[in-house]
């Protein structure tokens, strides 16, 4: 199999995992009441919005013009992503620490968190040792959307463990904000400098 079309496979792979993930974190975060799960089935949206502007990017293209701009048009698209989702943390996380509105502990969060971990550093390296073999710099930004996603994950488990078993609520926000930093920074590294954060 080529490597664009193994490309074209992760970035299905991406959208169809992600909008489950996403449906199953906001639905369960909202229940909850958490932003750092609802956050996290957010990042996923936006994982998948990803994953289906490299379904548009590995497209066959018979121009190779029309393939640069397109590559090029993919990466700041990839880029933009990473601020939708950062602006709407931290709205969502300074809302929670100033009102005080405190999480209910939850189980399934913890369990979509572990089951991120699992599979989002695996799709991670696929996505950047094909990216390095086509010179794809949409596919490697991409990728490290993946990245900012297991990043997430980590945070996540994090926050929903302390609130789950010491009562610690106020680590769910601050999770948030932890992600916001993560996605502005890949946002300018990928928008402003094209090139990408080696976390």
């Amino acid at each position: 199999m080529s490597p664009r079309k193994r490309a074209l496979n992760l970035s299905y792979f991406t959208v169809f995992y992600n909008i489950l993930e996403g449906l199953f974190s906001i639905i369960f975060g909202s229940l909850a009441n958490s932003i750092a799960l609802v956050s996290f089935g957010l990042d996923s949206f936006v994982e998948s919005l990803s994953g289906g502007i490299m379904i548009w990017r590995f497209q066959k293209h018979k121009d190779t013009k029309r393939e640069e701009k397109i590559e090029a048009i993919a990466l700041k698209l990839v880029g933009y992503t990473f601020f939708i989702l950062a602006a709407y943390i931290a709205y969502e996380s300074f809302t929670k620490l100033y009102f005080r509105q405190i999480p209910e502990p939850t189980i399934i969060g913890i369990i979509i968190a572990i089951l991120s971990l699992i599979i989002m550093p695996i799709l991670y390296l696929k996505k950047h040792h094909i990216g390095h073999q086509l010179n794809s710099h949409s596919l490697m930004a991409d990728a490290k959307q993946t990245f900012a996603c297991m990043f997430l994950s980590i945070s996540l488990l994090l926050g929903l463990a302390l609130n789950q078993f010491f009562g610690f609520w106020q680590a769910d926000p601050i999770v948030g904000f932890i992600a916001v930093f993560v996605l502005v920074r890949e946002g300018y590294l990928v928008l402003k400098k094209k090139q990408l954060c080696l976390c």
